[in-house]
């Protein structure tokens, strides 16, 4: 009697399993039946049968899918909609089986050596509304489920078997076409061999393994979906989601891509940890990690205007033509950017032109010109720039705000690392590719190793990055605009430095499109005025933020708007405009050549066809605005007026002509040459006496006035210490 169970214990149900059983089946087949129905026989208005010609045209091509859309099966039939929606993981094997009998069908007859049907695989769109990662509950488990996100990696294409054939090592027994479960489950092998043969000893436990020759695969790749940044509320980490995609949803995407996943909400179990004494951790053993298995895949490929969701109902398009008509609506959206930070006018107006962007250009060699604009804010702290660019952060469909110090090359761009379960290498995008078709904002740019720096070189100008790391060698998209702010060398601006307060190399400068130079000037009416501005918003702060100011565009409304017009509006310049463009920049050129003669030194900022190129994407975004086709003359005059105030006002700042009250150039050079003497004649550490080095400069015949203004200089730029109480002065530079 030992062992007599161990075959396994066989018993009947009285109360009718096998009704029940018949039951299910029929209810199978009526599904079924529906699904083949809806296939062959849904049209459309003008009587075309939508879903049987995609299935015959995509089989006769080779492509062996077909993309259902549920509102047309819920139109079909309400009730079987319903039914895919709540039991996904039941129903989409018979819409797939379903699919391959209709196939059969309208394929048939098929050329000769192709009689055996392929396999269709179905795939889902779905325009309900989505839900979030942190939204999905275990109520969700085993249903359908919308969700948007961004993809931050990918794995390699893998195999993994739908049937499987397995042996016994003793008897040799084949146990064939073992179904196995969709998505990331396996199967357990049986642990005893049911085989009996006279004879012959009983099989040993364990005795099954897979004949891989036997086995039928599928292509499948896991991906990583994060959730988009605009999704995530303040002070938390943004949360993941694994993806499994099978068949023809592989290689759909990369990571940067900004997707909408229809799947099944499913669970996997969890690898089993190991405590320190090599033990296996029991206590999670009946916890289950989520996984999504995904039925369908929409990639926003529109950029900004589909990528948040944004719908426009048509009260708002009606609103939008009627704003964009308005005469003065540059002025309008220039006022809206940041209304509590007073002056910057211009640098608001340069902000406008970057978040509505210019035109993308594809050329008929297949090289394209970035429509994305570039700013950077470089000068004196105090002056808001921090708070521009959070203020463009909220602003921007798509944004992501980063810190200069708190950056890598890597964290920027992209990342190439192991995954701990699978041990295979995967890439993971950064800020820049994260914000593929919005604007990266990076604050203390000037804090960046320049190792890190350049590493977005290609990312800027090209708008792509590549990758060539542990044999992965791939392209990703970063259409994003930057908006840097960053301080000049000495901490705040020195006039009497001129081009060396600037410490950016020219491959960097020549990629952004305006370089503002901002500073802190000491004027008492400007002062007083900009005071009471912000005595008025600390006293008022409530009352503003209810109130709307006059002339302005509230935050959502111009929010909506610039997805509205990035998405539709693309306009080119006119040959008016470009005539008179053409000769302007040439007589920049010039200008830029001639200042270098002059002062004897390159400029520090470069005038290159880039910034011709610079302009161009600038008068486009101001027709943009307007929702113009075209760029007027007026628009090239704008752009050109921004360029001068901006890039060439920076450039030319190697002159020291004005500053601290120097006007001559011989007063310029008596500066320099007793600040050369000073540092020359004094070791970093030492201490000497104020009065020592005035009567030595004195006996040189220096003038006094000239030797206490270099003193000046020095002790402002932190170069030296002085302790007006024992009249002494520290080295420290």
């Amino acid at each position: 009697m030992a062992g007599f169970d161990e075959a396994g214990v066989f018993f009947s149900d009285n109360f009718g399993s096998e009704d029940r059983a018949d039951e299910q089946t029929a209810s199978r087949n009526q599904t079924k039946k529906r699904f083949k129905d809806f296939i062959r026989q849904f049209h459309e208005g003008n009587f075309s049968y939508k879903y049987r010609d995609q299935l015959k045209r995509h089989y006769n091509i080779g492509h062996y899918w077909l993309e259902i859309d549920i509102g047309d099966l819920t139109s079909f039939d309400e009730e079987l909609a319903q039914k895919l929606i709540k039991t996904p993981a039941d129903n989409i094997p018979l819409f797939e089986d379903a699919a391959k009998e209709v196939a059969d069908e309208v394929t048939h007859p098929r050329p000769i050596g192709e009689e055996d049907v392929q396999d269709i695989q179905v795939t889902l769109q779905w325009d309900a509304n989505p839900s979030t990662i942190r939204g999905l509950k275990s109520e969700e488990v085993s249903k359908l489920v919308k969700i948007p996100g961004i993809v931050i990696a990918a794995s390699a294409i893998r195999a993994k078997a739908t049937k499987i054939s397995i042996q016994c090592r003793s008897c040799r027994t084949f146990q064939n076409n073992i179904p196995v479960k969709p998505g990331l489950e396996g199967y357990a092998l049986p642990r005893k061999c049911q085989t009996e043969q006279a004879g012959m000893p009983r099989c040993p436990v364990d005795p099954f393994f897979i004949v891989p020759d036997k086995c039928k695969c599928v292509d499948f790749q896991v991906l990583k979906l994060q959730e988009a940044p605009e999704a995530v509320p303040n002070g938390e980490m943004p949360r993941h989601m694994q993806l499994y995609c099978d068949r023809y949803l592989t290689e759909k995407v990369v990571p940067g891509n900004r997707v909408t996943i229809i799947g099944i909400y499913s669970i996997k179990k969890m690898n089993a940890g190991t405590s320190k004494r090599g033990a296996r951790d029991k206590v999670n053993v009946g916890i289950r990690s989520p996984y999504l298995r995904v039925i369908g895949i929409m990639v926003d490929s529109d950029r900004a205007g589909s990528s948040n969701n944004v719908r426009v109902t048509p009260e708002e398009e009606e609103e939008f033509r009627r704003l964009s008509s308005s005469p003065n609506i540059y002025e309008t959206i220039a006022k809206s950017i940041a209304p509590s930070i007073y002056g910057s006018v211009d640098v608001k107006k340069a902000i406008a032109c970057l978040l509505f962007g210019g035109s993308r250009k594809r050329l008929p060699d297949g090289l394209t010109r970035r429509g994305d604009i570039n700013v950077l804010m470089l000068g004196d702290p105090g002056t808001a720039k921090s708070q521009l660019l959070k203020f463009v952060e909220r602003c921007s469909p798509i944004a992501v705000y980063t810190s200069g110090k708190g950056s890598s090359a890597a964290g920027l761009t992209a990342s190439v690392s192991r995954d701990p379960a699978t041990r295979n290498f995967v890439m993971e995008g950064g800020a820049m590719v994260l914000a593929d078709g919005g604007c990266v904002c990076i604050d203390e740019f000037d804090k960046m190793r320049e190792d890190d720096r350049v590493a977005i070189h290609e990312a800027m100008e090209q708008q792509t990055i590549s990758i060539a790391k542990a044999g992965i060698t791939t392209t990703l998209n970063s259409r994003c605009s930057v908006l840097a702010a960053a301080n000049s060398v000495f901490g705040r601006w020195d006039d009497t430095k001129g081009a060396e307060n600037i410490d950016f190399m020219p491959t960097i400068l020549s990629r952004f499109d305006t370089i503002f130079i901002i500073k802190d000037e000491h004027n008492e009416a400007r002062d007083m005025t900009l005071a009471k501005h912000v005595m008025g918003i600390h006293m008022n702060a409530h009352q503003m933020a209810e109130e709307e100011r006059e002339g302005e565009i509230d935050l959502s409304t111009l929010k909506k708007y610039i997805s509205y017009v990035r998405s539709r509006c693309g306009p080119r310049l006119s040959e008016a405009a470009a005539g008179k463009l053409k000769n302007r920049y040439v007589l920049m050129r010039n200008g830029a050549g001639e200042h270098e003669k002059e002062t004897g030194k390159r400029t520090a900022i470069p005038i290159t066809v880039r910034q011709l190129e610079a302009i161009i994407r600038m008068s486009e975004s101001l027709a943009k605005m307007r929702m113009a086709p075209f760029a007027l003359e007026s628009d090239v005059e704008e752009a050109l007026r921004l360029f001068q105030v901006s890039t060439l006002d920076a450039a030319m700042s190697g002159s020291l002509a004005g500053a601290e009250g120097f006007t001559t150039e011989e007063d310029q050079e008596m500066i320099s040459r007793i600040e050369k003497q000073m540092k020359r004649r004094f070791v970093i550490g030492s201490q000497v006496s104020e009065h020592a080095i005035v009567q030595d400069f004195l006996k040189q015949k220096y003038p006094e006035r000239s030797i206490y203004k270099v003193l000046h200089f020095m002790i402002r730029r932190g170069e030296i210490q002085h302790r007006m109480q024992r009249k002494m002065l520290y080295r420290v530079k």
